[in-house]
């Protein structure tokens, strides 16, 4: 008799289903592109006119550009927490000239006077912004449009509607802080080097950074969570004007004057840099790095465009209102695409 041998059937255990690599594949892409899209267009940007315009590659031209370029990304970096937060600043332009005419005008008195006097003025109006906004729940757009226009009376009336030109005079601490260099480049070029730095950290690593991004990315969620909303928006604006402030100091110790003519425009140059850097204009979500890429992408466009010679230098904004529309077109399409995946 022989015996038979049952074997136990093999029951396999509950498999799990791979997960689709194709729309995680996607959204990887499409955040890389919005984070990283305008260093890609910089660097062929530049390495195009490069090759095409002899003066451009040069070390005189890198420093001139990089100088030029700090006082806007220091106005640009305020922008981007404001930005990030869901607002938008219009007076920091008119905040820019102010505090260039108020840092000439303080020099008389002392150079702690002439960098300190600009800093809490502007500060201060950037406190009453976020005030108006975030405790009287009004519009960012009226509330810091009547800063500007109230920022550039008061500049105005310093400067007896832009007749007096206060200079700073020459070999002053504040005029080396301006027009000094280290180690080839420009002290502004250091000071926005530094700032964008710690504003990268503040805004990635502090506790108010993630409110920053909580708020922006909704305020009422933001709310329950328990962040303070009313603070955050506050100290968004009072930054943005502080920095708005202290780059207009920068630019009167560079020029060695308080020239009332400048800052028009600026603040749309700002939203500019920041929106191409991948900064969305309904917030929630921003780069400080980016901010900066598009700063320096703005002036490599007015550049090349100054190299070709028979361009006029109006070109430089349709060029930039150009890419600024193909920019946010981009940033709209690429949002839509990470929702429905």
């Amino acid at each position: 008799m022989t015996a038979t041998r049952t074997e136990a059937p093999v029951t396999a255990g509950p498999t799990k289903e791979a997960e689709p690599v194709g729309p995680a594949r996607s959204e990887r892409l499409s955040a890389l592109l919005q984070q990283h899209g305008a260093l890609a267009v910089l660097v062929i940007v530049s390495l195009v006119a490069s090759f095409s315009f002899d003066s451009f590659a040069t070390g005189d031209n890198f420093s001139n550009m990089a100088t030029s370029s700090a006082f806007l990304a220091i106005v640009a970096l305020g922008m981007t927490f404001v930005i990030i937060t869901g607002g938008i600043d219009l007076s920091v332009g008119s905040l820019f000239a102010l505090g260039g005419v108020l840092a000439a005008w303080g020099s008389r008195h002392g150079t702690l006077v002439a960098l300190l006097l600009p800093l809490a003025v502007c500060g201060l109006i950037g406190v009453v912004n976020g005030l108006l906004v975030a405790r009287s729940r009004l519009a960012p757009f009226i509330v810091t449009l009547a800063a500007m226009l109230g920022a550039r009376g008061l500049m105005l009336a310093l400067t007896d509607e832009g007749a007096d030109t206060y200079l700073i005079g020459k070999g002053s601490f504040l005029a080396e802080l301006g027009q000094g260099t280290t180690l080839g480049l420009g002290n502004p070029v250091w000071i926005t080097l530094g700032l964008f730095v710690a504003g990268a950290v503040v805004l990635r690593r502090t506790r108010f950074g993630q409110h920053v991004y909580a708020v922006g990315g909704n305020e009422d969620a933001a709310a329950l969570m328990g962040a303070p909303v009313a603070r955050t928006k506050i100290l968004v604006y009072a930054l943005s004007g502080l920095l708005a402030g202290l780059a207009g100091a920068l630019n009167a110790a560079w020029l060695a004057s308080g020239v009332t003519i400048l800052g028009n425009g600026m603040e749309l140059e700002a939203i500019s840099a920041v929106v191409i850097g991948g900064t969305l204009l309904t917030g929630g979500l921003g780069y400080v790095s980016g901010s900066l890429v598009g700063v320096l992408l703005l002036k490599v466009i007015q550049n090349v465009i100054n190299q070709i010679g028979s361009l006029d230098s109006s070109y430089q904004q349709v060029v930039s209102g150009a890419f600024l529309a193909v920019v946010v077109i981009a940033q709209t399409w690429l949002g839509r695409r990470r929702q429905l995946m």
